[in-house]
């Protein structure tokens, strides 16, 4: 295992155990990675009180049914369990396992708002900027994506290394990728400008004019769910931008509100400044 990439799982005992789990899972087979479950204990979304009564009886269980979890898997996998509080445990586990993305389930229910794991996801990105899966665990079918798209807000970005993950998340699962631009307001068709500050990175250069999509709607995040839905997109990928992190208030981001509406996984990559 120390030998492929790893993708860490952030476990909750429940939303793990199925969709999130499983789709992380069909994702390590094509890239060659290995899994990693990560529990922290200390954290009431991952650990809930059920679990989180720290106990040497209850310690033993909880690792016990973390090995199970584990061994059930179709992909090699193993337990790193935390003491740490949540933002310290995925900054250590991103030290020492140096994954290529992070894998957090959103339940969406009335027991676990998805309102919660937004805030969490968001939190994430600001203490450890690096590239967060956020996978749904309602309402769609578990398969391996294969129409990604990016959407872009007309201003240049940098992505540290993370191009790099588009490339094998396309390559490994033959994949397409779109972009989308949208427009609040009334404007030209500007699509060499839109994809001007990815260029010259080096960054997207396969992508073929018609897959390059404006829109002018009410709302960017409408329109991006518009397009997603209309190109029955199975990735959203979006660009989170270090003021969209800093933001006090959540409900103005546009990442924050794919991340907690889109109705498939969403990959956010943090941008470089």
């Amino acid at each position: 295992m120390k030998h492929s990439p790893a993708l860490v799982v952030l476990t909750d005992f429940f939303a793990v155990s199925n969709r999130t789990l499983s789709y992380a899972a069909g994702l390590a087979v094509p890239l060659h990675a290995h899994l990693v479950l990560l529990h922290v204990r200390r954290d009431g979304l991952l650990a809930p009180a059920e679990y989180s009564h720290h106990t040497t009886s209850t310690e033993r269980q909880t690792a016990r049914q973390l090995q199970h979890l584990a061994a059930g898997q179709d992909v090699p996998t193993e337990v790193d369990i935390s003491e740490d509080f949540l933002p310290e445990a995925v900054e250590d586990v991103v030290r020492r396992h140096h994954p290529l993305l992070l894998v957090l389930g959103r339940p969406g229910s009335a027991t676990m708002p998805a309102e919660i794991v937004t805030n969490t996801a968001m939190d994430l990105l600001r203490h450890a900027p690096f590239p967060l899966l956020v996978v749904p665990t309602v309402s769609w079918d578990v398969r391996p994506p294969r129409r990604l798209l990016l959407a872009v807000d007309g201003q240049p970005f940098k992505l540290p290394e993370t191009h790099q993950l588009l490339s094998r998340l396309l390559r490994a699962n033959q994949g397409t990728l779109d972009v989308v631009h949208v427009a609040t307001e009334a404007a030209p068709d500007d699509a060499p400008d839109v994809l001007a500050g990815i260029y010259p990175r080096g960054m997207l250069q396969e992508v073929e004019a018609h897959r390059v999509h404006h829109m002018q709607q009410p709302t960017v995040v409408g329109g991006v769910l518009q397009q997603a839905a209309d190109m029955e997109a199975d990735m959203l990928v979006v660009v989170a931008r270090r003021h969209s992190l800093l933001g006090g208030l959540f409900h103005r981001s546009v990442t924050a509100q794919l991340i907690q509406e889109s109705p498939v996984p969403v990959l956010v990559l943090p941008a470089e400044e």
